[in-house]
């Protein structure tokens, strides 16, 4: 049997109409439609149709497909445009923009830094006014706990002197 025999069969056949829908992207429909195929639309060149046996009931064809080859077809590969040379010009403003680009980093790098810096110096600041607080306060209680000290201890002699004058009192009197 030739091409032309299975082709005919093929027409005769229910097919799904994606079969060819990489081929004809506006025959789709929904795979539950189904409908012949025409296969005059569809070009199939890497495949051999061999007939098996041909009987009253009907016939037996073997399908074999080759693997796909790309002679005569339109080329697929994807090529760049050419690349153009850039001018003077172009590369005078890429060089200016990069130039602004250095600059506003360099800005921002600046005012980083000044904002750290800023920040230390706040903070120094606070740990040296909690440091004066500190040792002001510890004098006010130093100064408080001596004046404790003092007036107990002038209390205390006082009491010691006044004890020895009672003594010396009671002493002269026996």
């Amino acid at each position: 049997m030739t091409l032309a025999a299975y082709k005919e069969k093929m027409r005769e056949l229910p097919l799904v109409s994606l079969f060819c829908s990489c081929i004809l992207p506006q025959a789709k429909e929904k795979p539950s439609e189904k409908k012949a195929v025409d296969l005059n639309l569809c070009i199939i060149r890497d495949m051999e149709v061999i007939e098996l046996n041909k009987r009253a009931s009907g016939q037996a064809f073997e399908v074999i497909l080759k693997p796909p080859s790309f002679d005569g077809g339109p080329e697929l590969r994807a090529t760049t445009p050419p690349r153009r040379e850039p001018s003077l010009e172009e590369i005078q403003k890429k060089l200016d923009a990069a130039q602004e680009r250095r600059k506003c980093q360099e800005a921002e790098l600046l005012k980083h830094l000044a904002e750290k810096r800023e920040h230390e110096r706040e903070v120094a600041q606070k740990a040296v006014e909690e440091q004066n607080n500190f040792i002001r306060l510890a004098k006010e209680k130093l100064e408080h706990r001596m004046e404790l000290n003092k007036e107990k201890r002038q209390a205390h002699l006082a009491a010691m002197l006044e004890r020895l004058q009672e003594k010396v009192n009671t002493g002269k009197h026996s």
